[in-house]
This record gives structure tokens, sequence and C-alpha cells, in this order.
């Protein structure tokens, strides 16, 4: 039994021993002090590039996992980039973020996987000028064999991972495949990025807080064959919520160039900054994992590249995104959406792609 008197004593309080509200408040302590959370071990690969820059001060904020949660960042990154590695070390070092436990910067796979809970894969090979795609493929089924089997092997049971290296769904499907004791349900590929930005298309187009719009769906591929839909999706109003579809009231712009906006907005971005998505790549992870983990908001759901059981007819062992509920830390399809003909097709040509690429990175397995 903890001495009320002996704690208040301890923590030379100023408050009358006698008072209800120093009680009150030598209560909360203890509560407080006993229900401190254990720290979270947060894998990011690359993370001296852009997008990990970029990311790693928003988990050791608190943007991910949540302002009460401590982190340790594990940091992982080729040789050549050991010195800005130890770079970033340095400056979360110096920006002093209370829920920042513990940082591991590395380039030994092994050692960043170590009992880790999440791991996001930010690193991989990027297409160069002159490339076949055979050839980028082949780079990055190596890298994702070779971490796959460092998380198989070291990370901690029940670790929940985020591919966001391109491509992602197939990077994210060779992981799967080279990590068996990780669930199937475990391995996800970002395209909440896409959704995001299909979010903000809608809410630029009507005039509208963001926050106010919701369930769009980005179906498929993380490439420019995936599919924007916002034939479920609403808008607050001050009448109520309302369908997108009906407020825009332009079903050829949002059967067509809505579509192609979302779809090319990464090469946009690279043709306006000469760099790629960096600062919005990296808010997506988070509010993908932070969502995975705490949930949706009722009655919201997201889209997550996940392992296809099926569901809208897309063949099954494909990594694909649909819109999804999350709970207790577990994503649930969304069931029961009408499709119409027009979806169909578009639904059907990313899953084609997705089979396409399947099997190209297969034939750089063997």
């Amino acid at each position: 039994m903890i001495n009320i008197v002996t704690l208040c004593r301890s923590k030379k309080s100023t408050l009358p021993l006698n008072s209800r509200d120093s009680l009150r408040f030598f209560r909360s302590e203890i509560c407080c002090e006993k229900m401190a959370k254990e720290p979270v071990r947060v894998l990011v690969t690359g993370a001296a590039g852009q997008i990990g820059y970029a990311l790693v001060p928003m988990i050791a904020r608190g943007v991910m996992l949540g302002a009460d949660q401590p982190v340790i960042l594990h940091m992982l990154d080729i040789p050549p980039a050991a010195e800005a590695l130890e770079g970033v070390k340095m400056e979360l070092i110096d920006a002093a973020y209370p829920l920042l436990k513990g940082v591991v910067a590395t380039t030994d796979a092994v050692e960043a996987c170590k009992g880790v809970n999440i791991a996001v894969m930010v690193g991989g090979f990027p297409r160069k000028e002159g490339m076949e795609r055979k050839d980028v493929m082949s780079k990055n089924v190596s890298i994702y064999k070779s971490q796959a089997s460092a998380l198989e092997k070291h990370a901690a049971a029940n670790c929940k991972v985020l591919v966001v290296a391109n491509p992602a769904n197939t990077n994210a499907l060779i992981l799967k495949e080279f990590a068996p004791s990780i669930p199937e349900k475990n391995i996800t590929c970002l395209t909440r990025l896409d959704h995001n930005r299909a979010l903000g298309q809608i809410s630029e187009r009507l005039k509208v807080q963001v926050s106010d719009v919701k369930n769009v769906i980005i179906w498929g591929n993380h490439s420019s064959t995936q599919y924007p839909d916002v034939n479920h999706a609403t808008v607050k109003t001050a009448e109520g919520e309302k369908l997108v579809r009906g407020l825009v009231a332009d079903d050829d712009w949002l059967n067509s160039e809505f579509i192609t906006i979302v779809q090319q907005r990464g090469a946009a971005i690279i043709k306006a900054r000469k760099l790629s998505s960096a600062l919005s790549a990296a808010s997506s992870a988070c509010d993908h994992i932070r969502d995975w983990v705490l949930g949706t908001p009722e009655g919201t759901w997201v889209s997550m590249g996940v392992y296809s059981d099926g569901s809208y007819n897309v063949p099954s062992g494909l990594i694909y995104s649909f819109p999804v509920t999350c709970k207790n830390g577990e994503w649930s399809i969304v069931q029961g959406l009408s499709i119409d003909d027009f979806s169909r097709k578009k639904l059907d040509l990313t899953a084609q792609e997705l089979s396409e690429e399947k099997t190209l990175a297969y034939s750089c397995l063997s």
C-alpha cells in the first residue's frame, strides 16, 4: 500500500497534506506512474533518405503512435549512407523529444530488426534512367528477400510491417514470402498517400475542409493504374453528410481528370520539386500506422494495400489496396460496396498489372 503522506513528502509538495486537491493530485501521480507505457520499437529503413528524414521526427514526436506512447527508433540504411545516418541520429538527440527513449542507427539489418514491433520499409532501389522494369524489380526482390529474412528471425512477435518503397505492393508480397512466420495480415503497403491525395483534390474542388471529406477509396496498385473512387465518399455539410459525386456534379471530371491527377500526382511533384514526395509520404505512413494500431473513427474507412482474400473478385494472393476499417490493431476489408461497370473495369485493370508484377518478381527469384 502506497503511503500518500510519504509520497507527498518525497515529492516536496507545497500543497497542504489534508487538502482534497492534494490527495486527488497524488492519486493521479500514482496512476500515471503505474500506467506508463512501455516503449514501442519502430524500424525505419532508408532512414537517411528524404522520406526517412521527414518520417523519424514525426514518429519521435508522437504523430504515428500518439502523444503518450514512448518509442525507440531503429534506423537502417546502406553502408554508403552510414555517415548521413549518424547525422540523423545526432539531430534526433539534439531535438530532445520527450517520447524518444532510444535510437539505434546501423547498416546491419540484423541489428536493426532486433525486437522491432513496427517496421516501416522505406528503403528500396529506385528506377534510374535507362533501366528496364525487370532490372529494378530484380534489385528490389533481392533487397526485400534479405530484409524479410532479418525480420523473420529477429523482429518481435506480431510485428506490423508497412512497405513504402516502390513497387510497394510487390515488394510487400516478396517480403511476405520470405517472412512466413509474420502473419499475412501484418504485412501491408502504403496507398494512404494516394488516399490522402484524393481527399485533398476533393477538398480543393469543393472548397471545404479536408477533414470534412471521408471514405474515398484507392483500389489496387500504388502505380498509375490505381483507381481513386469517390462513389461512396461523403462531405460533412451544415445539412448533414452528402455524397461527393452529387456535390461535385461533374461526372466527366470525376471519371477522368480527377483520377489522372491522383494517379500522376507523384510525377507532378517531381517535376515541381525536382525531388520525389517526402513530407506527404512520411505523413501518410504515420496515418497508416496510427489508424492500424489505434483504430479508424466510427463510420470512416481508409485505403491500405493488404493481402487479398478474394473480396470484390480481386484475385487472392496479391497485395491490393482496399477500403478497410481498423480496430484493436486489426484491419478488415469493408464489404458490400456496390461496384458499377466503370469501376469494375478499373479494378480489373490494376489487378492485372499486379498479377504481371508478381510474375515478374517471381521470375527474378529464379
